[in-house]
């Protein structure tokens, strides 16, 4: 069997076979985010900042975005409470989404809500690095809104008409 690649601190899967072996990092990398997240700070100086619901679990959080005037993310964070895959979600999206542009977090975004659904490519798995590991949660349909709440928030931030309403998955 051929090495996995190396993304970061993780064994990011080639084949099926090999995504089932890596399984157990699920547990670690949702662990590690949810005991010790980086990003579940508020951000000084936020221009975009929005509150996400997930009514059916209890998860509710405020994301905080701050973008410069070249439509780059320099920082971001969030508050609020929820479960562990919300929580973990939410500070894995950070991790990629911080340093890029506005449009290549909407592109991650978009790859990811795909992922869930089972429909994005290797290569595009791979782009996802950690949160990667949430592909799993496609299977457990009652957690698929707390894996996609941060995701969906960060959506609903940077739409041209978003009037400040809390998102919600419902």
């Amino acid at each position: 069997m051929a090495a996995m690649p190396q993304i970061g601190l993780i064994t990011v899967a080639s084949t099926k076979e090999e995504y089932t072996m890596s399984s157990t990092f699920y547990n670690e990398i949702l662990t590690e985010h949810n005991i010790r997240p980086f990003h579940k700070k508020p951000i000084e100086g936020a221009n975009f900042q929005l509150e996400g619901v997930n009514p059916s679990c209890g998860d509710d959080i405020i994301l905080s975005l701050k973008v410069d005037d070249d439509g780059k993310i320099v920082d971001g964070g969030y508050v609020g409470d929820g479960c562990a895959i919300s929580q973990a979600s939410a500070d894995m999206m950070l991790d990629l989404v911080i340093g890029k542009s506005k449009e290549e977090a909407l592109r991650l975004s978009e790859i990811f809500l795909r992922m869930i659904k089972g429909e994005i490519t290797d290569a595009e798995r791979r782009e996802l690095k950690e949160a990667s590991v949430l592909q799993d949660v496609s299977h457990m349909p009652a957690r698929v809104k707390c894996a996609v709440l941060g995701w969906h928030t960060m959506e609903e931030i940077f739409k041209e008409d978003s009037k400040g309403e809390p998102v919600t998955t419902e």
